[in-house]
């Protein structure tokens, strides 16, 4: 009976903030105009945007879900470095090269790679 009691209190105090921050007003005020609610709420749900933003929302976590997080990891690191290296002004023009050479910085090369070969997977996607 005891831990009825405390979470009996436990749930009034809950109760007691919901009060105190106007929430449980909110609600409360929500669920006396559900009708008008809902109809609003379905209104929006069924215009075109609000569904392709569902169906892109749905694909798009469904792709997430298939990729190895470590993997995403590992490129949102290289992303935060990079953005980090790009702020860097420079001043003097790229010529060729200077994109010859970097060719050889294994920095360079190993993005150039990633781009391409993913550059690949995005081209073989769309053939589908």
């Amino acid at each position: 009976m005891t831990e009825n009691a405390e979470a009996i209190q436990k749930t009034m105090a809950i109760v007691r903030e919901l009060h105190d921050s106007g929430i449980l007003d909110a609600a409360e005020s929500i669920l006396k105009a559900k009708e008008s609610v809902a109809e609003v709420v379905l209104g929006q749900v069924s215009r075109k945007e609000a569904t392709s933003l569902i169906n892109n929302l749905m694909a798009a976590a469904g792709v997430l879900t298939a990729i190895d997080p470590e993997q995403t990891k590992k490129l949102l690191a290289g992303v935060t470095i990079g953005l980090e290296e790009a702020k860097e002004k420079q001043d003097q023009k790229v010529g060729v090269f200077d994109l010859v050479k970097a060719l050889k910085d294994p920095d360079m090369n190993r993005a150039i790679g990633f781009g391409l070969r993913f550059l690949k997977g995005v081209g073989k996607g769309l053939k589908e």
